[in-house]
């Protein structure tokens, strides 16, 4: 199984797609070389994505950080505690409700490692609080896949419009049509689109 670990994997995938989209290699000259974005697997990545929904950077950063003083970044640890104690942290009462879900989901992570890429969305979209984007992102950030794209993200589907000159900003479904073509490298064109997302934001005022 072929993976995005190093700097060198995202520049291969992204030379590929320059290749075969002349709109692809026009926006890595606005980009340049795109970021790795690795991060780590598990509980506490899934639970850190829990926090984040619906919630500003900061908020999300600082209940994170109250969590992990706590000690409340492991299974057992979590699960030692009520719901109503999580909420003490800063959990929402239904995030509360998520992360012990999370907890008590008995999700082998070494498995999710060798998993196909369906099986990585189906395992984890069965708890409660994790949705496609959030399944996706994790297959893309957290296990280094190279060919899962999380079309139902509003700034892959705004880069889109502006990038492919669309009359719309396009709909997951037509979106993910779109993001057949750019396979096997569907995870490396997520990351230029993002990459691209942030300077049309900038250049034009893009919200």
């Amino acid at each position: 199984m072929r993976l995005i670990e190093t700097d060198a994997d995202v520049a291969e995938g992204a030379a590929w797609l320059a290749r075969c989209e002349p709109r692809f290699a026009a926006a890595l000259g606005v980009t340049g070389p795109l970021p790795l974005r690795r991060r780590p697997d598990g509980f506490a990545q899934l639970l850190s994505a829990i926090v984040s929904q619906q919630v500003s950077v900061a908020s999300a950063r600082a209940i994170q950080d109250r969590l992990e003083q706590a000690g409340m970044i492991s299974e057992e640890a979590v699960l030692a505690v009520t719901e109503e104690d999580l909420r003490g942290l800063g959990l929402s009462r239904q995030k509360a409700r998520y992360t012990h879900a999370l907890a008590r989901s008995g999700i082998d992570y070494d498995a999710l490692r060798v998993a196909s890429d369906a099986e990585i969305v189906e395992t984890l979209t069965a708890v409660p609080g994790i949705g496609v984007w959030t399944a996706e992102i994790y297959a893309m950030f957290s296990l280094g896949r190279r060919d899962v794209f999380a079309a139902g993200d509003l700034a892959l589907q705004e880069a889109a419009r502006v990038l492919f000159d669309l009359p719309d900003r396009p709909a997951e479904r037509d979106l993910r049509a779109m993001a057949v073509n750019w396979s096997p490298w569907r995870s490396v064109a997520a990351r230029l689109l993002f990459a691209y997302y942030r300077h049309a934001k900038q250049r034009d005022g893009i919200t």
